[in-house]
């Protein structure tokens, strides 16, 4: 008797634990999730890509359309992508883009979407967007294999597709690490070199403005700064070091930063150039097209159909920034990515075999591990060639 109340005991906890546990699973930390678990179902041919990578996509309150449009245009089985969407968007937002994710039956098949579960606070010009990066970072080395790092954010969109952007970048080793930087701070040194600034959203639930501590302090003698681009392609090596590095450096450098403003253009830049073991593996590129507003240039001015030609000719994989569905994104989804509204962005992993091309929109298990690439590979190949040339690459790495 006392068996059998024990059993219907237990069973009736294990439904109850089930039924609270499903409707949560997205929330929860990702190192609970098994990405690698569904993607032996999905390429039966166990063929591989040469390269993968690991995408950060940051989306802040309001951006849900942007963010859903540019992860359809990112998206590829090969890869992995992690959502941060700001702790400050409201729990309607949260809640949408969760369902987007766990309902959508390419991304459940493959398994390779995730969502941060305790998102961060991020204040503009402040250290939460360096820790949300370095979160990421940190999840996404856990879970997941991958060859580069890099990080996005809703406002920016692909000007290539990614079978081109894996196939300009398997001929590459795999330690470059694409980080645009320079020691020649000028404004800098005094806007954000001696400065001494506190983020409120370290520590508190409520976003508000950096404050600006009176006294300031002397630059710095135990390492050199550098400044340079937020976006970077970085290796699976250098993202190795930036989270569990073997010296001090990498901790050292990100407890100043904690009080500099705008430390994501100067942290990945400092830390890599400062380091002995890394510095020779640095590109001093972002694989950005963007267009700045005039000087200081702080900020950058969003693109439209004037800048598409542009565009094209600088041959970046990435542009930024770009207004919600603005008439240009369409182009670039017609010209550049042959993608159709709500569909994926063209790849060999979605091509019908004998039939004509119409839309992306489910994945053929038997083209895992084919490349369709196009004219798009072939501009950035032409761009890799020229910036890591060994003719232009040492002048312009971490020069003092």
């Amino acid at each position: 008797m006392g068996i059998k109340v024990f059993m219907v005991s237990f069973m009736f906890t294990t439904i109850l634990l089930s039924v609270l546990y499903l409707p949560t699973k997205l929330s929860i930390p990702i190192t609970r999730f098994n990405p690698m678990a569904t993607l032996n179902i999905v390429h039966p041919s166990n063929r591989t890509y040469p390269v993968t990578f690991a995408y950060l996509i940051s989306a802040s309150k309001g951006d849900i359309i942007k963010l859903k449009r540019t992860l359809h245009a990112l998206y590829h089985p090969g890869n992995q992508y992690l959502i941060h969407l700001d702790y400050e968007a409201p729990a309607s937002e949260h809640k949408l883009i969760a369902e987007f994710v766990s309902n959508h039956p390419v991304f459940s098949l493959v398994g390779n979407v995730y969502i941060v579960g305790k998102p961060n606070l991020v204040t503009y010009r402040g250290p939460t967007m360096l820790a949300t990066t370095l979160h990421a970072m940190s999840m996404l080395l856990r879970c997941c294999k991958w060859d580069w790092f890099i990080n996005l954010s809703a406002s920016d969109y692909p000007l290539v597709t990614q079978d081109d952007l894996i196939h300009a970048f398997s001929g590459l080793p795999k330690d470059l690490n694409f980080i645009q930087h320079s020691s020649q701070l000028g404004w800098k040194l005094n806007k954000r070199g001696k400065p001494i600034i506190i983020d409120p959203g370290l520590y508190s639930r409520n976003k508000s403005e950096i404050w600006w501590v009176i006294k300031q302090r002397t630059l710095p003698t135990a390492f050199k700064l550098y400044t340079g681009s937020a976006w970077t392609v970085i290796s699976r090596s250098f993202a190795e070091y930036s989270i569990v590095g073997w010296d001090n450096l990498p901790r050292t450098l990100l407890l100043y930063y904690t009080n500099f403003v705008s430390s994501p253009e100067g942290y990945f830049q400092t830390l890599i150039c400062n380091s002995v073991d890394y510095k020779n593996t640095t590109v001093n590129h972002d694989l950005h097209y963007i267009t700045w507003d005039t000087p200081p240039k702080q900020h950058p001015r969003s693109l439209g159909l004037k800048d598409y030609r542009r565009m094209v000719q600088s041959s970046r994989p990435f542009g930024r920034k770009f207004k919600r569905n603005d008439p240009v994104l369409d182009k670039i989804d017609r010209e550049l990515l042959k993608r159709r509204h709500g569909k994926f962005t063209y790849g060999g992993w979605c091509a019908e075999n004998g039939k004509k091309q119409k839309a992306c929109s489910s994945l053929q298990g038997e083209n895992y591990g084919v490349l369709k690439p196009g004219a798009g590979s072939r501009r950035l190949k032409s761009l890799l060639t020229k910036i890591a040339s060994a003719r232009s690459f040492s002048k312009r790495q971490c020069r003092p």
